[in-house]
């Protein structure tokens, strides 16, 4: 009769070998560092909450985002970007709008302290 731990071995190793592991999504960040920023860029605020957001003071949704921020661009320079979470905020929130605002290009975007 086989011994027990020989089946463990194998049942582990057949279940490892026959799993996928995927990656759901994947969003870069980077820590801020001390510099000076451009006197003359304005940057744009988001305030997201668990069921709203606010683009620079007005109701916006995550579908619409890419063209309230287009309207906003007058030239080709990067533009900033301040998020501002409310504390009830979900990690799968905040990924939704950093996926929504990385396909976006020329954004310089900035999450600050919930609070």
């Amino acid at each position: 009769m086989t011994s027990l731990i020989d089946v463990i071995f194998l049942l582990l190793l057949f279940f490892m070998l026959s799993s996928t592991f995927t990656r759901f999504a994947e969003v870069d960040l980077a820590s801020a560092g001390a510099g000076a920023s451009d006197a003359s860029e304005r940057p744009v605020f988001l305030s997201l909450a668990p069921e709203s957001l606010r683009f620079n003071g007005n109701a916006a949704s995550l579908e619409d985002l890419p063209e309230v921020i287009a309207a906003q661009r007058s030239d080709d320079s990067p533009l900033t970007v301040l998020i501002a979470l409310e504390a009830e905020v979900s990690a799968q929130r905040l990924t939704d709008l950093l996926v929504t605002l990385r396909a976006l290009s020329g954004l310089r975007v900035t999450v600050l302290e919930a609070t």
